[in-house]
């Protein structure tokens, strides 16, 4: 009896563990220093730590050791407010396209890159999840075709578009 219960424990926990949606992919190959710099939000999933906030950036720059350092900056849409965040990332894979963040030490969440424009004019990052989605541009707006592309990639890659906040970029 007591190998029956801790057998429908396991059952129950690795159940819990299985992923609904397929393996995400993710880019091929990121060069980390074209990704340095400072990145505009377009549009995000919801989460309590971006609540209400518009004129959303991240910028990235290079540490001593290899790692990223991550400044995530915005604005409260109500009070104008201007709050950061300041982070550190590091790849998981040659490609340098799967990372893992930090802005809570010692927690760390992924941080995947799953389109990247070929001059590094926008990117996509999610999470193989699919509870974390981000799209980044260079400049605070994209063309309309580039966000319709977008769009479509992630659909495909099991993210819903219906989920999506677009970000107020006044800058």
């Amino acid at each position: 009896m007591k190998y029956l219960f801790y057998t429908i424990i396991a059952v129950f926990i690795f159940s819990g563990c299985a992923s609904k949606h397929e393996p995400l992919p993710t880019q091929e190959s990121v060069n980390i220093q074209k990704y340095m710099g400072k990145w505009y939000e377009i549009a995000r999933y919801e989460h309590f730590f971006e609540k209400n906030c518009k004129n959303v950036t991240a910028t990235y720059s290079l540490n001593e050791d290899n790692t990223l350092k991550v400044i995530n900056r915005c604005e409260k849409i109500d009070t104008n407010k201007k709050t950061s965040a300041t982070g550190v990332a590091y790849a998981t894979n040659e490609a340098n396209s799967k990372l893992k963040v930090s802005f809570f030490r010692p927690f760390y969440g992924d941080y995947w890159i799953i389109d990247l424009d070929k001059d590094y004019k926008y990117a996509v990052v999610g999470t193989p999840s699919r509870e974390y989605l981000w799209i980044l541009s260079r400049t605070s707006t994209l063309p309309k075709t580039t966000i319709d592309n977008i769009l479509a990639k992630i659909k495909k890659l099991g993210f819903s578009t219906d989920k999506l906040i677009w970000t107020i970029q006044e800058k």
